[in-house]
This record gives structure tokens, C-alpha cells and sequence, in this order.
């Protein structure tokens, strides 16, 4: 067999098997991967031996996020022409740096971002980027915003660096994803150097308690609660931001895409006048991994934070990716975007926030018809449940996860443990949800 066709073969497989294959791997399979251990080896192998080992060991011990019944950290699966366009892109295999070095990977790429900004209504000439997750496009977005707030300092970041830089005030909300700030402390803000603002009930950064903000602020409001799924109230927060000249973040990494949605745009009302965004192409588009998306109001904030210049990079009339980006040499994932937004077009993402959100309803509904505790709002995708003491909800999430029906992650909330249910993947069914419901009861029936 050639090995495009034993590849093709071997994955086609693995995808059939998904649907009936326990969702944690055995703990027997993840052990054999010991059996891989080795010296560096001496002598080559043929490539088809290679991915033979890769399939028989490998394969057995993945979690299988890709089908309908993992339900952990907001993971979506990978559409079927997402994943067709990583193997064409992987055979391509072009660098996606600059125009020159992939014209296709340039344009597809540019034209995908041009569809994100017109899902999430935001202004055509927003400048962006495809990273590799929004821990990534959150720290593209702090860099344009140090720029631009250190700019009007008179402070030039990229070249004077932050050592005797005027302070810029950095305010989040309690419920602040560590995923920000991470990208704090990547740019130089700092993780404690932050001053936070209390939160409602659902993890909604609250207007009230808002600090005095002035043109040295960088204002940090989330779209979808990473526990509830709840939402800043934007518009509300971006208007006090604009009247005192601060910089306003959005961290959307999964809530963004709600905006795609006649029934849940309105949760989204207002975040188009922040000054910049961050969100995932790997979670409710269901991209695959990996795709992150930074945009920006200020195309010369991102590019002045961005860009770079060296003898042997040739002039251009046309956007080169390298400079609204940290890498230079790097995968042409904006082709996935593409390819994943070409197959669902405005009806089929809107049906698959939909049907999700319609999911993760019928978990709530049938684990709180059963007597457990829904503890948040199930505005979209997110359900915390528990089942009684933190000891007790921890036992049932580890025995649901060992049995394998399907895997849920655990939370703290509000000083609890909880199950926290993340309905992202395309190819969750109904039958996927009522086979995990019934397998929850029986554990957590069982436990208690």
C-alpha cells in the first residue's frame, strides 16, 4: 500500500471507530506507550514502518475528543473539511510567513480573517492574525495595546523595551481566564500587578464597581465565562472605556462565536466597541488544532507591535503575515479557518452554536430533573453541576471519567467543586447526550 493511502486508511479507521470506543484510552494502552522508550535509534526506518508504530501504539492511547461524548475544557472536534484541508496543507507544506513564500496561504488566510471580522461585526479594516490559541492572540492583542497606550506616553516599547516605561494600569474582572494572564505576564505586565473588579453571581465583571479609567488603562472584559459561560456586560464597560480614553480587550476565546447566532447574538451586543480581540478557531468552529485568532482596530498599533525588517526579506504591497504575528516561519493554519468556514457558511455556524447550546440545555435539564445541582446560568454551552460535597462531586466525575461513556472536567466555583460540561463539537449527537446523561445518573447514583 502506497503511504498516502495507508495513512488515509489508518485514519479513516480511527474516525469510524469513534462513535463506539470508550472516550478515555485504557489505562493498559497508555502504559504500552512505555514500550516506545528507546536510545535514539542507530539505523532509519521506511516511513511506512514509522506510521505503523505511530498507529498501533499511538492511536489506542489518545483521548477521543474527536467524537460526540468528550465534553471537557471546550474542546471542539475537527470538521471533516478542516481536517482534509490540514492534510493538503501539510502536503504543501508552505511556509505562511510572507506572500512570496505562499501567495495561496496569504490570501486564504486574509480572507478568512475578513470572514471572522464580519461574523463578529466588527470593522473591515480590524487588522488580525492566526495563532496558535488565544493564550497567543491574547498576548498579540496586549502588544498592540502596550504600544499604543505607551505611545501616547511618548514611550516607544519596541525599541526602549519596559525598563523605565511610564505604568499603564492593567483592570480585569475576579473571574479573569488564567489564559490572560498568562498573556499579561508574557508582555511584560505582570500576573499581581493587576487590579480586579468584582464579579456577579455568573462571573459578570460588574459596571458598578468599576474603577476611575483614564487613557493610561488597559481594561481586560471576557465574552463567555469559562465556568458559566456567562458575559461581560459590554457595551455598558466599552462606553465607560471610550469616554476615558482606555484600551479595551476582549477575551472571547469560545463566547465570540456566539455572535454567529440569531438566538445568542444579542449576548454579544456591544463587544464590537472594544479595541481589540482575541478568539479560537479550535473551539466552537471546530477547526482543529491549532487556531487562534488576535484582531485589532488599529492596524499600526498591531503591525508597529508586530513587524520587523531584515536585508534578506523582500518589500511588499501586500500583507505578509510575519509582521501581525509573533512568528515568522509558521503553518498555514489560516487555510483550516478558511476551509472550515467555507463548509458551514452563516447557516451552519449558526446551527452549530445552536444545536450545542441546545445540548448542553438537555444536560442541565435531565442531571437537575434528577435531583442534582445546576449551580450557573446555562446561557450557551457551559453546565456546573454538582453533586453534593466537593469530596462526593469529585468522586463522581473521577468514576465517570474511568468508565469511559464520556469525560466531563472538573471546576472550582464559588469556593465548590463542580462538573463543568463543555458542549463544543460538531459531532455530538442527541443520542451522544442522552447516552452521557444516563451515564452521569448511574455513576453519581452510585457514588452517592
Amino acid at each position: 500500500m502506497k503511504m498516502p493511502d495507508f495513512v488515509l486508511n489508518e485514519a479513516a479507521t480511527y474516525l469510524r471507530q469513534l462513535p463506539g470506543r470508550r472516550v478515555a484510552p485504557l489505562e493498559e494502552d497508555v502504559l504500552r506507550l512505555q514500550e516506545l522508550r528507546s536510545p535514539f535509534p542507530e539505523h532509519s526506518a521506511s516511513a511506512q514502518e514509522v506510521l505503523q508504530i505511530l498507529d498501533e501504539y499511538g492511536s489506542p492511547a489518545t483521548v477521543a475528543s474527536a467524537g460526540g461524548r468528550y465534553f471537557g475544557f471546550v474542546t471542539g472536534g475537527t470538521l471533516p473539511q478542516a481536517l482534509a484541508a490540514s492534510w493538503l496543507v501539510s502536503a504543501w507544506d508552505q511556509n505562511a510567513a510572507f506572500t512570496v513564500m505562499s501567495p495561496a496561504a496569504s490570501f486564504l488566510e486574509e480572507l478568512a480573517l475578513d470572514w471572522v471580522k464580519e461574523v463578529f461585526r466588527l470593522p473591515s479594516d480590524c487588522a488580525g492574525s492566526v495563532v496558535t490559541g488565544a493564550t497567543a492572540a491574547n498576548f498579540v492583542c496586549l502588544c498592540a495595546a502596550r504600544h499604543e497606550l505607551l505611545k501616547r506616553q511618548g514611550w516607544d516599547a519596541e525599541a526602549d523595551g519596559l525598563f523605565g516605561a511610564p505604568p499603564i494600569r492593567v483592570v480585569v474582572g475576579d473571574e479573569v481566564h488564567t489564559s490572560l494572564l498568562k498573556a499579561l505576564a508574557l508582555a511584560g505586565f505582570g500576573r499581581n500587578r493587576v487590579q480586579r473588579v468584582p464579579t456577579d453571581e455568573q462571573g459578570r465583571l460588574r459596571p458598578d464597581a468599576l474603577p476611575e479609567l483614564d487613557q493610561n488603562t488597559l481594561l481586560c472584559i471576557q465574552a463567555g465565562n469559562v465556568n458559566t459561560g456567562s458575559f461581560d456586560p459590554a457595551e455598558e464597560l466599552c462606553r465607560a472605556a471610550q469616554k476615558a480614553g482606555a484600551w479595551v480587550h476582549v477575551d472571547g476565546a469560545f463566547g465570540l462565536w456566539a455572535a454567529a447566532s440569531p438566538l445568542y447574538a444579542h449576548l454579544t451586543r456591544g463587544f464590537e466597541l472594544a479595541d481589540s480581540w482575541s478568539t479560537d478557531g479550535h473551539k466552537w468552529p471546530n477547526v482543529g488544532y491549532d487556531c487562534g485568532i488576535a484582531l485589532v482596530r488599529s492596524e499600526p498599533a498591531l503591525r508597529a507591535a508586530m513587524t520587523f525588517s531584515a536585508a534578506y526579506i523582500p518589500a511588499s504591497n501586500t500583507r505578509d503575515a510575519a509582521h501581525y504575528g509573533p512568528e515568522m516561519s509558521r503553518r498555514a493554519r489560516g487555510i483550516e479557518l478558511w476551509a472550515a468556514l467555507r463548509g458551514l457558511g452563516k447557516t451552519g455556524l449558526a446551527e452549530l452554536i445552536e444545536r450545542t447550546c441546545g445540548h448542553a440545555q438537555t444536560f442541565a435539564n435531565g442531571l437537575r430533573a434528577a435531583g442534582f445541582n445546576v449551580l450557573n446560568d446555562v446561557v450557551i454551552n457551559q453546565v456546573l453541576v454538582s453533586f453534593g460535597t466537593s469530596e462526593q462531586t469529585s468522586r463522581v466525575i473521577t468514576e465517570l471519567q474511568r468508565e469511559g461513556t464520556c469525560w466531563c472536567g472538573t471546576t472550582q466555583w464559588h469556593g465548590q467543586t463542580a462538573m463543568r460540561i463543555s458542549v463544543s463539537s460538531w459531532a455530538t449527537t442527541d443520542e451522544d447526550v442522552e447516552r452521557s446523561v444516563e451515564a452521569i445518573k448511574k455513576i453519581a447514583d452510585a457514588v452517592l
